[in-house]
This record gives C-alpha cells, structure tokens and sequence, in this order.
C-alpha cells in the first residue's frame, strides 16, 4: 500500500456533477464514512470521463460522479460490514480496488438543462440484481439510458462489471498503488 498521491485530481475541476453519498447518511450503510463530499480520480481517467461527458453533451446529458478514489479502509469498512450474499457487490481489501487506486470510478447521468440525475433500472449501489449490467427490467427507457452510459464508457476505453451498471475501470489500473490516503491529506496535498 501507498501513501503517494500520484496523480491525483480534484473532481470539482472537472464539468462532472458531484453526489458524493458516501459522505451523506443516503447510502446502502446508512451513515458518512467520507468526511466531506469530494471526489478525486487519477488525471487520465479524469481526463476521460471529461471526453465521454463531452461526447454525451450534445444528447443533453453529463456524467453523474458518485464515487472516485475511496481510501483502502473504507473499502475494508464496507467488506467488514457486508454479508456474504452483499460481499459480491464489493472489493476484497485483501486485493484493493480500482477505486482505492484512483482508477475507478462510480457515474450515471444527468440532464443538462435540470441538472437532474437521470432514471436507471436501479438506483445507485442497490444491492440487487436490477444493478446487474444485463438485467432486463425496469422501463424501455431506463434500460436505454444504462446502455447508453456504458456504451459511450466502454467507447472511451473503460471496462464495466456485470454486479453494478455506474462502476467503470479505468485501463490504466495496474500503473498505480492501492492508496490509503485520506481526503485530508489529498487536499493538503493538491492545495
């Protein structure tokens, strides 16, 4: 584990729309485990997902940013609190994550004139089938606009997970360290 920050980017430099639940009581646990609602990625997969929003403007939608770089302990938090059944909705902290890299990134979308988030066959990190990727319920146009979400990510060279429509791997992954940073740190970091 890491304590560098590498290339680490404020999120709120970036043309994204930020629900960061994590630092809310809104979330599948029920209570804040970030203490304020920020959010970081490394630059190029900030970089993009700024070129996939760009390429959704002209649709009348952008990118949604729930969730980026999460430190190693939280992902140990949500793996201590889950069940066995949950657990497959989340990363083993033995091995780290995507996000505990700065590589993940958490998104759906939002319209663009009301700046409202826009309606999935789920809702963000529900821990059921109706998150999967290829879940065949929910309306016409739910299941268009998830398919619309991961086309234009899978597009721009992410990779998705077949548990959680909004999760995205970014391809450069495995050139950074999981990280155990805390936003604190990141901040006084970047300044």
């Amino acid at each position: 584990m890491s304590s560098r920050i590498t290339d680490l980017v404020d999120l709120d430099h970036y043309p994204f729309k930020l629900d960061i639940r994590y630092a809310r009581t809104d979330n599948f646990m029920g209570k804040a485990v970030y203490p304020i609602e920020k959010a970081y990625l490394q630059e190029c997969v900030a970089e993009d997902l700024a070129a996939v929003h760009e390429k959704l403007a002209p649709l009348g939608f952008g990118i949604l940013v729930f969730d980026g770089y999460r430190p190693w302990i939280v992902t140990k938090i949500f793996w201590d609190w889950a069940n066995t059944e949950q657990r497959q909705f989340f990363a083993n902290p033995e091995t780290g994550s995507g996000h505990n890299r700065g590589c993940s990134v958490d998104c759906s979308l939002y319209d663009l004139k009301t700046g409202r988030e826009i309606e999935m066959p789920s809702g963000f990190d529900e821990l059921t089938e109706r998150s999967w990727t290829a879940y065949a319920g929910g309306t016409e146009t739910q299941r268009k606009h998830r398919d619309l979400l991961v086309k234009m990510m899978l597009d721009q060279g992410f990779t998705g997970i077949t548990r959680e429509w909004w999760h995205f791997n970014h391809p450069a992954t495995p050139d950074y360290p999981v990280l155990n940073i805390s936003f604190s740190e990141i901040m006084e970091e970047l300044g």
